[in-house]
């Protein structure tokens, strides 16, 4: 491609990009009023079932998606002020932090959340993507590194996977035994108590994609170039297990839900819808938590006088 029309086609992008932040800043006030209570809507209680959640519903929030990409905007400046003040407070000893898990299958939004919705305050962020256990953590019980990644005082801890593979993968795949995985879900629920016992407040998000939402984002890598290193062959090997996985997540869910630790199961056939639910998510709970400036531990009137005598 030559320069000009590399130019050309650069051009054209940015109007296209001008265009869609004017229409999105132009319905970011009145997108406020489309949203619902997220946690009611998404929470899983007792009797829930996975199949009969719709992946392309919108629960919680009644506008399309330049409204939903205008309230995703719109509520940027709460996330980062809670989140500035979760931290703030640790600094005077509070030793509150907050832990977003995100499950889902392949494709099914994890890393924008990581782009759009978490990345608004990246200094007080501890993320983790959890691969394939390295040698030294088979070596060790299946919580051992999900424990050293838990977030400190003040932060917001993500994890990108997480210790659920160890009821999932390896269940679907027959990895371990099923007497070992089995009593893996009380340990989880125990592990997440303790967690809560030291300050960590827990969302536990599953992003739920249907397959062929699945397949046509699959297609998409292998039509652009720019997308090829995000395409992974063993993703296709996967889908042959869809319904393996179904049935581990509803096990999840039915076994890990906890009035403590709920799960929540966020629709993500609309990455958008996707992306806005989990940052209200966020937002409620960080709201629940009542956090507050801490006070000053020296005398306000005095170091005025004498910053402005020095």
């Amino acid at each position: 491609m030559g320069a000009k029309k590399r130019d050309k086609n650069q051009k054209a992008d940015d109007a296209k990009q001008i265009a869609k932040d004017k229409a999105i800043a132009k319905h970011e006030k009145e997108s406020l009023d489309a949203l619902g209570n997220f946690g009611s809507a998404l929470r899983v209680a007792k009797g829930f079932v996975l199949a009969d959640v719709d992946p392309h519903s919108t629960p919680a929030f009644d506008g399309d998606k330049v409204a939903g990409q205008a309230a995703l905007r719109a509520s940027e400046a709460e996330l980062g002020d809670l989140l500035e003040r979760l931290f703030a407070e640790s600094t005077a000893g509070s030793k509150r932090s907050l832990l977003l898990v995100v499950q889902g299958m392949d494709t099914s939004g994890k890393g924008g959340i990581m782009r759009h919705v978490v990345a608004v305050n990246p200094e007080g962020v501890r993320a983790t993507a959890f691969k394939s256990p390295t040698k030294e953590e088979l070596a060790h019980d299946f919580l051992w590194r999900i424990e050293k990644a838990l977030p400190e005082p003040g932060q917001l801890g993500v994890f990108d996977r997480s210790h659920y593979e160890d009821v999932l993968i390896v269940r679907v795949h027959d990895i371990v035994p099923r007497e070992v995985w089995s009593k893996r879900y009380a340990q989880i629920n125990a592990f997440e108590r303790r967690a809560a016992a030291a300050g960590i407040h827990v969302v536990k998000v599953m992003t739920h994609i249907s397959k062929d939402e699945q397949r046509s984002r699959l297609a998409e890598r292998l039509d652009r170039p720019d997308k090829f290193y995000k395409y992974n062959p063993g993703d296709v090997d996967e889908r042959l297990h869809w319904d393996a996985y179904m049935e581990g997540y509803q096990a999840v869910l039915d076994k890990t839900s906890t009035v403590g630790a709920p799960w929540y199961v966020v629709p993500s056939d609309r990455k958008w819808y996707a992306r806005l639910a989990v940052q209200q998510l966020l937002l409620e709970a960080l709201r629940s938590m009542d956090l507050q400036w801490p006070a000053a531990d020296f005398d306000v009137e005095i170091e005025k006088v004498r910053l402005a005598e020095s």
